[in-house]
């Protein structure tokens, strides 16, 4: 009896999941791809082309030739060879890798440098710092403190640039700054 019972549950459940699969085979299987390939097209037909009917001849174009001058010879611009090096020796880097190899710190990461420059108690204050010092061409960032906001100049893998640079900055906006390590925090 219970056999009989179990498999008149099995087959019930068999016919609830057929009828089931037959209601939403129609809504999965809907041929919507099919629908997508018959686009129309939406490129425009091609404009008619009106004929003009002539009734005169146009009269002959005559085409004079005017002869070209000859190049007889190149111009050469030269430039002093001592301008072209000089030039050329501002561009060059100024490093040395025996002497300013980068240092590495105890976890054997290569130490970077910054240039502090100023403190302000008001962040409108650095900001206006920042963007000046940008617009000049520089790489400058700001650091939150607990009471003051900090500017810098770099980072630096080398320290003696940032030395040159702390010069160079001294003379053009009178601020003395002072080398630290460059953190990411």
């Amino acid at each position: 009896m219970e056999i009989r019972a179990n498999l008149k549950q099995r087959l019930v459940g068999g016919a609830v999941l057929l009828l089931i699969g037959i209601a939403f085979f129609p809504l999965v299987f809907n041929a919507a791809g099919y629908e997508e390939r018959r686009l129309e097209s939406r490129i425009p037909t091609a404009p008619e082309v009106v004929r003009l009917v002539q009734t005169e001849r146009p009269a002959p174009v005559i085409i004079e030739q005017v002869p070209v001058a000859p190049v007889t010879e190149t111009p050469v611009v030269s430039a002093p060879v001592s301008e072209i090096t000089e030039s050329l020796d501002a561009l060059r880097p100024s490093l040395n890798p025996a002497e300013e190899a980068p240092a590495l710190d105890a976890d054997q990461v290569p130490a970077a440098w910054a240039l502090q420059l100023a403190s302000f108690r008001q962040e409108a204050n650095a900001r206006e710092l920042r963007t000046r010092l940008i617009n000049a061409g520089y790489r400058v960032y700001i650091r939150q403190g607990e009471d003051v906001v900090r500017v810098f100049v770099g980072p630096e893998m080398q320290r003696s640039r940032l030395e040159e640079l702390k010069v160079s900055l001294q003379q053009e906006y009178g601020l003395e700054g002072m080398i630290v390590r460059f953190t990411t925090q």
